[in-house]
Protein backbone atom coordinates (compact mmCIF):
# COMPACT_ATOMS: atom_id res chain seq x y z
CA UNK A 1 0.00 0.00 0.00
CA UNK A 2 1.08 3.38 -0.65
CA UNK A 3 0.62 6.73 0.97
CA UNK A 4 -0.61 9.97 -1.09
CA UNK A 5 2.54 12.56 -2.13
CA UNK A 6 2.48 16.19 -2.63
CA UNK A 7 2.25 15.92 -5.81
CA UNK A 8 -0.16 12.91 -6.15
CA UNK A 9 -2.34 15.11 -2.99
CA UNK A 10 -2.25 18.53 -5.78
CA UNK A 11 -2.61 16.67 -8.92
CA UNK A 12 -5.72 14.63 -7.87
CA UNK A 13 -7.21 18.04 -6.21
CA UNK A 14 -6.89 19.43 -9.91
CA UNK A 15 -8.65 16.42 -11.04
CA UNK A 16 -11.26 16.78 -9.51
CA UNK A 17 -11.29 20.48 -9.24
CA UNK A 18 -11.19 21.01 -5.71
CA UNK A 19 -9.75 23.87 -4.11
CA UNK A 20 -9.15 24.08 -0.97
CA UNK A 21 -11.42 26.63 1.31
CA UNK A 22 -11.47 29.17 4.40
CA UNK A 23 -14.95 28.70 4.61
CA UNK A 24 -14.78 25.03 5.38
CA UNK A 25 -11.58 24.98 7.38
CA UNK A 26 -10.05 22.57 4.96
CA UNK A 27 -6.36 22.22 4.97
CA UNK A 28 -5.34 19.08 3.77
CA UNK A 29 -1.99 16.88 4.94
CA UNK A 30 0.34 16.22 2.27
CA UNK A 31 2.87 14.62 4.94
CA UNK A 32 3.12 10.79 5.01
CA UNK A 33 5.13 11.08 8.39
CA UNK A 34 2.60 13.20 10.05
CA UNK A 35 -0.38 10.93 8.99
CA UNK A 36 1.62 7.78 10.22
CA UNK A 37 2.13 9.93 13.15
CA UNK A 38 -1.35 10.44 13.72
CA UNK A 39 -2.05 6.35 13.35
CA UNK A 40 0.52 5.91 16.04
CA UNK A 41 -0.37 8.38 18.89
CA UNK A 42 -3.77 7.29 18.63
CA UNK A 43 -2.68 3.86 19.96
CA UNK A 44 -5.65 1.80 17.84
CA UNK A 45 -5.76 -1.73 17.99
CA UNK A 46 -7.17 -4.22 15.56
CA UNK A 47 -10.33 -4.49 16.41
CA UNK A 48 -11.12 -0.54 16.46
CA UNK A 49 -13.35 0.79 14.17
CA UNK A 50 -12.67 4.31 13.64
CA UNK A 51 -14.82 7.36 12.77
CA UNK A 52 -13.11 10.07 10.03
CA UNK A 53 -13.91 13.19 9.81
CA UNK A 54 -13.55 15.19 6.61
CA UNK A 55 -10.92 12.78 5.08
CA UNK A 56 -10.47 14.71 2.23
CA UNK A 57 -8.32 13.60 -0.36
CA UNK A 58 -7.43 10.21 1.51
CA UNK A 59 -4.06 11.18 2.98
CA UNK A 60 -5.11 9.52 7.21
CA UNK A 61 -7.49 7.21 5.45
CA UNK A 62 -4.99 5.41 3.88
CA UNK A 63 -2.99 5.19 6.93
CA UNK A 64 -5.65 3.96 9.13
CA UNK A 65 -7.12 1.35 6.76
CA UNK A 66 -4.05 -1.45 7.68
CA UNK A 67 -4.01 -0.64 11.13
CA UNK A 68 -7.92 -1.10 11.82
CA UNK A 69 -11.32 -3.06 11.31
CA UNK A 70 -13.06 -0.67 9.31
CA UNK A 71 -12.63 2.89 8.74
CA UNK A 72 -16.06 4.89 8.78
CA UNK A 73 -15.53 7.98 6.98
CA UNK A 74 -18.07 10.94 7.05
CA UNK A 75 -17.55 13.39 4.49
CA UNK A 76 -19.94 16.63 3.46
CA UNK A 77 -18.24 17.06 0.17
CA UNK A 78 -20.73 15.04 -2.21
CA UNK A 79 -17.16 14.60 -4.88
CA UNK A 80 -14.79 14.13 -2.24
CA UNK A 81 -16.94 11.81 -1.11
CA UNK A 82 -17.28 10.10 -4.49
CA UNK A 83 -13.29 9.81 -5.24
CA UNK A 84 -11.96 8.57 -1.74
CA UNK A 85 -13.29 4.53 -2.36
CA UNK A 86 -11.91 5.28 -5.99
CA UNK A 87 -8.47 6.56 -4.17
CA UNK A 88 -8.40 3.39 -1.53
CA UNK A 89 -9.45 1.11 -4.49
CA UNK A 90 -6.12 2.44 -6.30
CA UNK A 91 -3.77 2.33 -3.37
CA UNK A 92 -5.01 -0.12 -1.04
CA UNK A 93 -7.28 -2.53 -3.05
CA UNK A 94 -6.75 -5.23 -0.70
CA UNK A 95 -8.42 -3.40 1.71
CA UNK A 96 -11.16 -1.23 0.10
CA UNK A 97 -13.85 -3.46 1.67
CA UNK A 98 -12.54 -1.79 5.42
CA UNK A 99 -14.36 1.77 4.35
CA UNK A 100 -17.84 3.09 4.77
CA UNK A 101 -17.98 6.03 3.16
CA UNK A 102 -21.12 8.47 5.05
CA UNK A 103 -22.13 11.25 2.83
CA UNK A 104 -23.24 13.77 5.79
CA UNK A 105 -22.51 16.83 7.96
CA UNK A 106 -20.39 15.45 10.89
CA UNK A 107 -22.17 17.73 13.32
CA UNK A 108 -25.80 16.50 12.51
CA UNK A 109 -24.40 12.94 12.10
CA UNK A 110 -26.50 10.24 14.47
CA UNK A 111 -26.16 6.60 15.22
CA UNK A 112 -28.93 5.88 12.52
CA UNK A 113 -26.82 7.33 9.87
CA UNK A 114 -23.24 4.78 9.82
CA UNK A 115 -23.18 1.07 10.14
CA UNK A 116 -24.20 -1.06 12.24
CA UNK A 117 -20.69 -1.41 13.66
CA UNK A 118 -20.23 0.93 16.35
CA UNK A 119 -17.48 3.54 16.20
CA UNK A 120 -14.57 3.31 18.83
CA UNK A 121 -12.36 5.46 18.14
CA UNK A 122 -12.19 9.28 16.62
CA UNK A 123 -9.13 10.05 14.73
CA UNK A 124 -9.39 13.02 12.40
CA UNK A 125 -7.18 16.05 11.05
CA UNK A 126 -10.57 18.56 12.04
CA UNK A 127 -11.74 21.59 9.98
CA UNK A 128 -10.41 24.42 12.12
CA UNK A 129 -13.25 26.67 12.57
CA UNK A 130 -15.63 23.96 13.90
CA UNK A 131 -13.33 21.43 15.36
CA UNK A 132 -14.91 21.99 19.34
CA UNK A 133 -18.46 21.32 18.25
CA UNK A 134 -17.78 18.42 16.61
CA UNK A 135 -15.95 16.37 18.56
CA UNK A 136 -18.13 17.30 21.75
CA UNK A 137 -21.03 15.99 19.56
CA UNK A 138 -19.53 12.91 18.12
CA UNK A 139 -18.57 12.32 22.08
CA UNK A 140 -22.29 12.86 23.35
CA UNK A 141 -23.99 10.91 20.27
CA UNK A 142 -21.79 8.28 19.69
CA UNK A 143 -21.62 6.45 23.35
CA UNK A 144 -19.20 3.71 22.04
CA UNK A 145 -16.52 6.11 21.21
CA UNK A 146 -13.55 5.24 23.76
CA UNK A 147 -10.98 6.99 22.52
CA UNK A 148 -10.40 9.75 20.24
CA UNK A 149 -6.85 11.27 18.56
CA UNK A 150 -7.79 14.94 16.49
CA UNK A 151 -5.45 17.05 15.03
CA UNK A 152 -6.57 20.74 15.63
CA UNK A 153 -5.36 24.49 15.71
CA UNK A 154 -3.08 24.76 18.42
CA UNK A 155 -4.87 27.58 20.29
CA UNK A 156 -8.21 24.75 20.41
CA UNK A 157 -5.81 22.19 21.47
CA UNK A 158 -4.48 24.03 24.61
CA UNK A 159 -8.12 25.19 25.50
CA UNK A 160 -9.47 21.44 24.97
CA UNK A 161 -6.78 20.19 27.25
CA UNK A 162 -6.49 23.09 29.94
CA UNK A 163 -6.46 22.67 33.67
CA UNK A 164 -8.37 24.35 35.82
CA UNK A 165 -6.39 27.69 37.10
CA UNK A 166 -4.93 28.05 33.06
CA UNK A 167 -5.50 31.15 31.47
CA UNK A 168 -7.05 29.43 28.63
CA UNK A 169 -8.89 26.95 30.57
CA UNK A 170 -12.79 27.32 29.51
CA UNK A 171 -15.90 26.14 28.41
CA UNK A 172 -13.96 23.48 25.71
CA UNK A 173 -11.93 22.62 28.93
CA UNK A 174 -14.53 21.82 31.21
CA UNK A 175 -16.91 20.14 28.47
CA UNK A 176 -14.40 18.16 27.12
CA UNK A 177 -13.26 16.65 30.84
CA UNK A 178 -17.35 16.15 31.19
CA UNK A 179 -16.75 12.99 28.32
CA UNK A 180 -12.83 11.92 28.66
CA UNK A 181 -9.56 12.52 30.19
CA UNK A 182 -7.89 14.82 27.50
CA UNK A 183 -4.18 15.74 27.27
CA UNK A 184 -2.09 17.55 24.64
CA UNK A 185 -0.65 14.77 22.34
CA UNK A 186 2.26 16.70 20.31
CA UNK A 187 2.79 20.05 18.14
CA UNK A 188 2.48 19.58 14.35
CA UNK A 189 4.53 22.12 11.96
CA UNK A 190 2.61 24.31 9.31
CA UNK A 191 4.28 22.42 6.05
CA UNK A 192 2.77 19.24 6.62
CA UNK A 193 -0.14 20.97 4.99
CA UNK A 194 -1.85 22.24 1.80
CA UNK A 195 -2.70 25.06 2.02
CA UNK A 196 0.20 26.44 4.63
CA UNK A 197 -2.29 27.75 7.68
CA UNK A 198 -1.02 30.69 9.55
CA UNK A 199 -1.70 29.22 12.42
CA UNK A 200 0.68 26.16 14.19
CA UNK A 201 -1.26 22.48 14.96
CA UNK A 202 -1.48 20.43 17.30
CA UNK A 203 -2.87 16.81 18.77
CA UNK A 204 -5.15 16.15 21.55
CA UNK A 205 -6.00 12.92 22.71
CA UNK A 206 -8.86 11.74 25.05
CA UNK A 207 -10.13 9.06 26.84
CA UNK A 208 -13.46 8.66 27.69
CA UNK A 209 -14.60 7.94 31.23
CA UNK A 210 -17.26 8.23 33.08
CA UNK A 211 -19.25 11.54 33.18
CA UNK A 212 -19.30 13.10 37.12
CA UNK A 213 -21.32 11.15 39.40
CA UNK A 214 -24.07 14.02 39.70
CA UNK A 215 -28.22 14.06 39.93
CA UNK A 216 -27.87 17.09 37.28
CA UNK A 217 -28.43 16.10 33.84
CA UNK A 218 -25.76 17.13 31.01
CA UNK A 219 -27.73 19.94 29.95
CA UNK A 220 -27.78 21.64 33.32
CA UNK A 221 -24.44 21.54 34.15
CA UNK A 222 -23.48 22.81 30.30
CA UNK A 223 -25.93 25.89 31.21
CA UNK A 224 -23.91 26.81 34.19
CA UNK A 225 -20.48 25.94 32.00
CA UNK A 226 -21.71 28.53 29.44
CA UNK A 227 -22.98 31.18 31.74
CA UNK A 228 -19.59 31.14 34.08
CA UNK A 229 -17.58 31.93 31.26
CA UNK A 230 -19.97 34.14 29.20
CA UNK A 231 -18.68 36.99 31.38
CA UNK A 232 -14.79 35.50 32.42
CA UNK A 233 -14.12 38.43 34.37
CA UNK A 234 -16.91 38.69 36.61
CA UNK A 235 -17.66 36.45 39.95
CA UNK A 236 -19.77 33.22 39.93
CA UNK A 237 -22.04 35.16 41.96
CA UNK A 238 -22.42 37.74 39.18
CA UNK A 239 -21.65 35.62 36.33
CA UNK A 240 -24.49 33.33 37.86
CA UNK A 241 -27.13 35.60 38.72
CA UNK A 242 -29.01 35.25 35.19
CA UNK A 243 -28.71 31.89 35.51
CA UNK A 244 -29.98 31.21 38.97
CA UNK A 245 -32.75 33.98 38.73
CA UNK A 246 -30.60 36.73 40.53
CA UNK A 247 -26.93 37.38 42.38
CA UNK A 248 -28.34 36.28 45.75
CA UNK A 249 -30.04 32.82 44.21
CA UNK A 250 -26.86 32.59 42.49
CA UNK A 251 -25.20 32.88 45.81
CA UNK A 252 -26.76 30.33 47.62
CA UNK A 253 -26.42 27.79 44.95
CA UNK A 254 -22.80 28.07 45.05
CA UNK A 255 -22.36 28.42 49.17
CA UNK A 256 -24.63 25.01 49.38
CA UNK A 257 -22.28 23.24 46.34
CA UNK A 258 -18.97 23.99 48.53
CA UNK A 259 -17.96 27.04 45.97
CA UNK A 260 -16.80 30.56 47.51
CA UNK A 261 -19.08 33.05 45.54
CA UNK A 262 -16.08 35.40 44.58
CA UNK A 263 -14.80 32.67 42.47
CA UNK A 264 -14.42 32.45 39.23
CA UNK A 265 -15.26 29.96 36.67
CA UNK A 266 -11.77 29.01 35.27
CA UNK A 267 -10.76 28.03 39.08
CA UNK A 268 -13.80 24.93 38.90
CA UNK A 269 -13.24 21.39 38.08
CA UNK A 270 -16.26 19.78 36.05
CA UNK A 271 -17.10 18.21 39.01
CA UNK A 272 -17.41 21.93 41.10
CA UNK A 273 -19.62 22.54 37.82
CA UNK A 274 -21.79 19.64 38.38
CA UNK A 275 -22.41 20.33 42.35
CA UNK A 276 -23.79 24.17 41.61
CA UNK A 277 -26.04 22.80 38.73
CA UNK A 278 -27.25 20.54 41.54
CA UNK A 279 -28.07 22.78 43.96
CA UNK A 280 -29.38 25.75 41.69
CA UNK A 281 -33.16 26.93 43.27
CA UNK A 282 -35.45 25.92 40.82
CA UNK A 283 -38.30 27.89 42.68
CA UNK A 284 -36.44 31.22 41.58
CA UNK A 285 -37.68 31.41 37.92
CA UNK A 286 -34.72 32.73 36.32
CA UNK A 287 -31.80 31.10 34.54
CA UNK A 288 -29.76 30.67 31.24
CA UNK A 289 -31.82 27.92 29.06
CA UNK A 290 -30.92 24.75 30.65
CA UNK A 291 -30.15 23.12 27.33
CA UNK A 292 -26.78 23.87 25.89
CA UNK A 293 -25.90 21.27 23.65
CA UNK A 294 -23.34 18.80 23.52
CA UNK A 295 -22.05 20.26 19.99
CA UNK A 296 -21.87 23.45 21.40
CA UNK A 297 -18.72 25.49 21.62
CA UNK A 298 -19.71 27.52 24.44
CA UNK A 299 -20.84 30.84 24.65
CA UNK A 300 -18.64 34.09 25.20
CA UNK A 301 -15.43 34.36 24.53
CA UNK A 302 -15.08 30.55 24.32
CA UNK A 303 -17.50 30.04 21.34
CA UNK A 304 -16.60 28.40 18.33
CA UNK A 305 -18.59 29.47 15.21
CA UNK A 306 -19.14 28.30 11.77
CA UNK A 307 -19.83 25.87 8.87
CA UNK A 308 -19.83 22.31 10.87
CA UNK A 309 -18.83 20.89 7.15
CA UNK A 310 -14.85 20.56 6.04
CA UNK A 311 -12.95 18.35 4.60
CA UNK A 312 -9.28 18.44 6.13
CA UNK A 313 -7.02 15.59 5.58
Amino acid sequence: MSLLGPAEIRTLADTLNIRPTKKLGQNFVIDGGTVRKIVRVAGLDPDDVVIEVGPGLGSLTLALLPEVRRVIAVEIDPVLARQLPLTVGGHAPELADRLTVVLADAMRVLPADLPAERPTALVANLPYNVSVPVVLHLLETQPSLRKVLIMVQAEVADRLAAAPGSKVYGIPSVKAAWYADVRRAGPVGRTVFWPVPNVDSGLVAMTRREPPSTVATREEVFAVVDAAFAQRRKTLRAALASWAGGAPAAERALRAAGIDPSARGEQLTVEDFARIAENRDTGAGGGAGAGAGAGDGGAGDDAADGDPSGSSS
